[in-house]
C-alpha cells in the first residue's frame, strides 16, 4: 500500500533542553508547543516485495546521514508491529531542513504516520503514534499533534508522550518566520542536548520550569495575548542563555537573528504586538496577532539579514494526502 502524509513542525513555546535518558529521547522537562500549518513535511511510503533494502530519498538527495536515521525509525516500526519488508521512502520540505525550524520533527512525524498507514494498521493510538515519532525526534512527539500540544516529560517510555491541549482552531495567532540564514545548524539538537547540564543555570531553569508550564497553559486557555507573548520572549532568552553558558558553548544567534528581535522590540515601542521566539538555531519565530500581521511582515522584510518570510498559523495533527510523491 502506497499512502502519503503531510506533517508539519512546530514552535516550542515553553521549550525543553537536555534529557533523563538520551536513548529514549525522554526530556529534562515537558514543554508545550504550536504545530504550524503552512510548513510542511510530506512523505509517500510502500513496502515493496522486491527491495531488498529500504530506498530512500529526502529532499532529492540520499545522505548517508539521514538515510541511516530514516531506516533505523523504520526497523523500529518493523520490530514494534511485528512486521516485515522494506520500503521506499521520499520525503519533501517546502521549508529550509536544518536551520532550527523542527524539521526533523515535522519529517519524523509524516514518516510514522504514513509508514504505520503502508503497513496497513488502522488501530494505532495517537498516543503511541507520539512515542513511535518520539524514539525517532524529541519534537516528533510533539509533531504527532495537532494545534496547541504538551509534551509530559515522563519517566519512561510509556509515559513520556504529547497530546493536544488546544485545536488549531482555538486562537488565530500568526506565525511570521524571518529567515536569515539556511546554513545547516553548527552544532545539532542531540549534541546540544547532551551539553544542557554543564551549564552554571541548568539547574535554575529546571527549578521554576514547571511554573511556566503553568503560567502559560493560563494564557493559552483565556487567549490572553500580550502575558503570553511577554512569557515566549523571555523564555527564549532564558533557553538560550543555557546554550550560551554549556561547556563548550553553543551559540546559535546570527547577526540577523538579533537584527529581528531588535526589530520585534521596535514595532512594540510603535504599539504593534508582535513577540519573538527561537529554536535551536538562527532563524526568529514572531508572533502577533491577525491585525498586526503585514505591519510586522513589512517590517521585517526591511531588514538586509531577512532573505525571506514564512506565514504559518496553528496547524492540525499529520494528516493522509492523495498525491503522491512518487
Amino acid at each position: 500500500m502506497k499512502t502519503t502524509f503531510r506533517a508539519s513542525p512546530d514552535v516550542a513555546l515553553i521549550k525543553y533542553w537536555g534529557k533523563k535518558d538520551a536513548a529514549l529521547r525522554i526530556p529534562a522537562n515537558g514543554s508545550i508547543s504550536m504545530v504550524l500549518a503552512g510548513l510542511d513535511t510530506t512523505t509517500t511510503v510502500e513496502f515493496q516485495d522486491h527491495l531488498t533494502a529500504d530506498d530512500i530519498m529526502i529532499q532529492g538527495e540520499t545522505k548517508e546521514i539521514e538515510v541511516k536515521r530514516v531506516r533505523k525509525h523504520l526497523d523500529r516500526i518493523r520490530q514494534t508491529f511485528g512486521k516485515n519488508g522494506y520500503a521506499k521512502v521520499v520525503s519533501e520540505n517546502n521549508f529550509p531542513k536544518g536551520t532550527g525550524l523542527s524539521s526533523s520533527g515535522s519529517g519524523f512525524a509524516a514518516l510514522t504516520y504514513a509508514a504505520v498507514a503502508a503497513l496497513g494498521l488502522t488501530d494505532v493510538s495517537s498516543q503511541q503514534m507520539s512515542i513511535l515519532g518520539r524514539l525517532a525526534s524529541g519534537t516528533a512527539c510533539r509533531c504527532a499533534c495537532g494545534g496547541f500540544v504538551e509534551w509530559t516529560e515522563g519517566r519512561d517510555n510509556e509515559t513520556s508522550y504529547s497530546q493536544s491541549i488546544y485545536p488549531a482552531d482555538h486562537w488565530d495567532l500568526v506565525d511570521v518566520i524571518a529567515i536569515v540564514s539556511r546554513d545547516m545548524k553548527k552544532t545539532t539538537s542531540t549534541e546540544g542536548h547532551a551539553l544542557a547540564e554543564t551549564s552554571p543555570f541548568f539547574a535554575a531553569r529546571q527549578a521554576h520550569i514547571n511554573g511556566k508550564l503553568s503560567v502559560i497553559k493560563e494564557y493559552l486557555a483565556a487567549k490572553d495575548f500580550t502575558p503570553f507573548g511577554e512569557l515566549i520572549e523571555a523564555e527564549a532568552l532564558e533557553f538560550h542563555s543555557i546554550l550560551h553558558t554549556s561547556n563548550p558553548s553553543f551559540i546559535a544567534w546570527y547577526p540577523g537573528t538579533i537584527d529581528v528581535m531588535e526589530r520585534v522590540r521596535m514595532l512594540r515601542k510603535n504599539g504593534i504586538e508582535a513577540y519573538f521566539t527561537i529554536n535551536t538555531g538562527f532563524n526568529v519565530h514572531v508572533l502577533t496577532l491577525p491585525q498586526y500581521q503585514q505591519q510586522v511582515a513589512d517590517t521585517l522584510q526591511e531588514s538586509p539579514f531577512v532573505s525571506q518570510l514564512l506565514t504559518a498559523k496553528a496547524g492540525p495533527k499529520p494528516n493522509p494526502v492523495t498525491t503522491h510523491l512518487f
